[in-house]
């Protein structure tokens, strides 16, 4: 049976009282009113994710990169062969991607799980526990899942999201790796918004204009399979995702029903939470943008999240680095409003 709206539980919204001290909180500290900026507004957030003011600094930011292979780059949609997905779980795990470098750099660690990486046997018993599939299916010609697969795959990745949070994670990251996984996840982004694909398909990995227009064409071919459908967030990653796509969507809406906050990180994983929100309303609360790729599709599905990024780098990698390298900005705005001391505690008067 395929899940639908309010197969999630309610979700709740961050604490008000506590957002209400934090901001309270702002006022009295040694600074004129507003004069950090957004670290002020990401910091009164984190105060309502955790229920307290002053907030406590991030002990355990996990990274989850969810791998998988979509069978529509075998169309040539992506500057790399599919090859290459299973090559970078293997460095993944042996900690030379540049998201394990960055997550190093911010105090965070790294998981992946092969969702449908495109090989018979998973790199370890752990790494495949969730594993659905052999890649996912050519969206340009054919589903990319079947029902039992969809729900499958969104069960893993509430499934992870819940293993994170019981072993103490208190930040959560969504990376993707997977080549062509940009066609689907563009895919879903113009049918969650009723977008045409000209308007919306990116260079992804660097493709050149001959790959475009195949990308182009795979996802207007793969559009109109969606038409209709724009209001069943399951059916379009049935269509037009993957055990990728929907595991992250599922991982995104039960750590929202967890009350722990995420950072979203580029075009893939923010087409994954457009999709979460439509299937938990109210997810987004719990939810902050990490950064804005290249990619047109990502700026689209931000504005529809009604979400702002906390850096702009042009960043087009994945793998959750772009939401890794914001990290340390959202530790920043933490520790602002933790240990800044008050005008009462410097002696200073607020006049």
């Amino acid at each position: 049976m395929t899940p639908q709206v309010g197969y999630f539980p309610e979700i709740p919204a961050p604490d008000a009282d506590a957002a209400a001290a934090a901001a309270q909180r702002q006022l009295r500290l040694t600074k004129p009113a507003g004069a950090l900026g957004r670290l002020e507004e990401l910091s009164i957030w984190v105060s309502a994710c955790q229920g307290v003011c002053p907030p406590q600094q991030f002990e355990r930011a996990r990274v989850v990169v969810f791998a998988g292979d979509h069978g529509v780059a075998g169309a040539g949609v992506s500057a790399y062969p599919p090859e290459v997905t299973a090559a970078m779980v293997a460095n993944f795990a042996a900690g030379g991607a540049a998201v394990n470098v960055l997550a190093e750099v911010a105090g965070a660690t790294v998981r992946v799980a092969d969702m449908a990486v495109d090989t018979d046997e998973p790199l370890s018993p752990a790494i495949g526990a969730h594993k659905i599939r052999r890649s996912s299916g050519n969206i340009a010609v054919e589903d990319a899942l079947t029902p039992g697969e969809v729900v499958q795959a969104i069960d893993a990745g509430r499934a992870i999201a819940d293993e994170e949070v019981d072993s103490g994670a208190d930040l959560l990251i969504a990376g993707d790796m997977g080549i062509g996984n940009t066609t689907p996840a563009t895919t879903l982004i113009a049918a969650l918004t009723d977008s045409e694909p000209v308007a919306v398909v990116g260079r992804g990995t660097g493709i050149d204009d001959a790959g475009w227009a195949r990308k182009t064409a795979a996802i207007r071919d793969a559009l109109y399979r969606t038409r209709r459908l724009s209001a069943d967030p399951i059916a379009l990653l049935r269509i037009c995702g993957g055990a990728d796509l929907a595991a992250m969507t599922g991982f995104c809406a039960q750590a929202a029903v967890r009350k722990t906050p995420v950072l979203l990180d580029g075009m893939v994983v923010t087409a994954a939470a457009l999709a979460a929100d439509r299937l938990a309303p109210g997810a987004r609360q719990w939810w902050r943008a990490g950064h804005r790729s290249t990619e047109p599709a990502h700026t689209l599905a931000l504005q529809r999240l009604e979400l702002s990024p906390i850096v702009e780098l042009d960043m087009r990698l994945g793998e959750g680095s772009g939401a890794v390298v914001a990290l340390p900005v959202l530790r920043a705005a933490v520790a602002t409003l933790a240990s800044m001391a008050t005008f009462e505690e410097a002696g200073i008067g607020e006049a």
